[in-house]
């Protein structure tokens, strides 16, 4: 039920899609305990709503191996956006890329490879020799370029990363957790859906050398479209994967399983999991008019109350019909009133159990009214 404050159109999405499901739907499904999962570490998530819907050792401390390649090409897809370098450039391979052991592209020292192809390079073939390339290109050095990925695993709330190169050979003071990979990779897919759909790409050719997407899974599961491998001894088989269903994203990170067929079968099974028992809707939109209050001593009566971005919910399946909606606002509001002002909650439940709250803003600014205007309110407001 609403608090006294609600207003109905809060709930009428909610309701409207209750009618149809509650004509067509069935019993709602069981949410059994998430599967065991073999590894050191693992994690699924909904890539919209963000919510843990498996997890085990998500937080723990890992070597990251090649997973680190998530981070070297998200802060590559940035200087692109950010107009520093372009896909066109041509890179100068170094003797230290040239060297760079492990995985490998296959580029030549001193020759110029466009950045484009490094890119995909390092997406698709994992090459080290590529990592290391773009990185000294971007940045001058490898080094300096470790520090501008630690810049960002900060800013996306990576608090227990740290990156000392950019290919996730073994080093000192080189480890991430699934949790903070998770968040890297929900990044890379919403700020860079021009370059994603490469983590799909199933093989690449340079040099006349073709290798083949050590994702296993873009070839298992059609719904599958990336994300990237990681191994090393320490490290173990490790597997980003990312799959989307009826409209629904999730992202799983496995780490730490004992081969290629482990880790690509564990992350089937994680992906399985979330698909069969979970669902996810959009709720509200951002700058949807939830609805309107009085605000008093202002040039206008009435203020529109919304949220400054989408609110997705993922609930059990059919489950969706028995979600309850409420808002509570911020009793006798004066202007001026400040666009974005945080000014109440909205929090949606079910069964009683609250699922999520978040801020109930203003949608438009409110300036203060005249002397006339503030004299009536003042007047109106003792009366109440």
């Amino acid at each position: 039920m609403f608090q006294k404050t609600c207003k109905y159109n809060l709930l009428l999405p909610i309701l409207l899609a209750c009618l149809f499901l509650t004509v067509n739907a069935t019993a709602a499904t069981p949410v059994p305990a998430p599967p065991t999962v073999a590894g050191t570490g693992h994690l699924l998530i909904d890539y919209d709503s963000g919510r843990i819907l498996a997890e085990q050792n998500s937080d723990q401390i890992l070597e990251p191996a090649s997973l680190t390649k998530i981070m070297t090409a998200y802060v590559v897809l940035r200087e692109i956006k950010e107009g520093h370098i372009t896909l066109q450039d041509q890179v100068l391979v170094s003797k230290k890329a040239w060297r760079t052991p492990g995985s490998r592209m296959f580029i030549e020292v001193g020759k110029k490879v466009p950045l484009e192809t490094l890119l995909k390079g390092m997406i698709i073939q994992s090459g080290n020799d590529a990592s290391v390339a773009l990185a000294e290109h971007v940045a001058g050095s490898e080094e300096t370029f470790a520090n501008l990925m630690n810049e960002h695993a900060q800013r996306l709330g990576m608090a227990s990363t740290q990156f000392a190169n950019s290919t996730g050979l073994p080093a000192e003071n080189h480890h991430t957790t699934a949790h903070d990979i998770a968040l890297v990779t929900k990044a890379t897919i919403k700020e860079f859906p021009d370059f994603y759909h490469w983590y799909a790409t199933k093989e690449f050719t340079f040099n006349d050398i073709t290798q083949k997407n050590r994702n296993r899974l873009l070839w298992r599961d059609e719904a599958v479209d990336g994300v990237k491998t990681g191994h090393t001894e320490a490290a173990g088989y490790c597997l980003v994967a990312s799959a989307k269903k009826e409209g629904m994203r999730l992202i799983s990170v496995i780490m730490g399983t004992q081969s290629e067929d482990a880790r690509a079968k564990e992350s089937l099974t994680l992906l399985n999991y979330g698909f069969r028992f979970f669902e996810t809707h959009r709720l509200y939109g951002a700058g949807d008019i939830l609805t309107t209050t009085r605000v008093w001593k202002g040039l206008q009566e009435k203020l529109s109350l919304g949220l400054n971005q989408d609110l997705y919910i993922t609930i059990p399946r059919r489950q969706y019909k028995n979600l309850k909606a409420s808002m509570t606002i911020d009793p006798k509001l004066l202007a001026p009133v400040t666009k974005g002002a945080r000014l109440g909650k909205v929090t949606i439940q079910l069964e009683g159990e609250t699922l999520l709250e978040t801020d109930l803003v203003a949608l438009e600014s409110v300036p203060e009214g005249g002397i006339l205007q503030n004299i009536k309110d003042t007047v109106l407001l003792w009366l109440e």
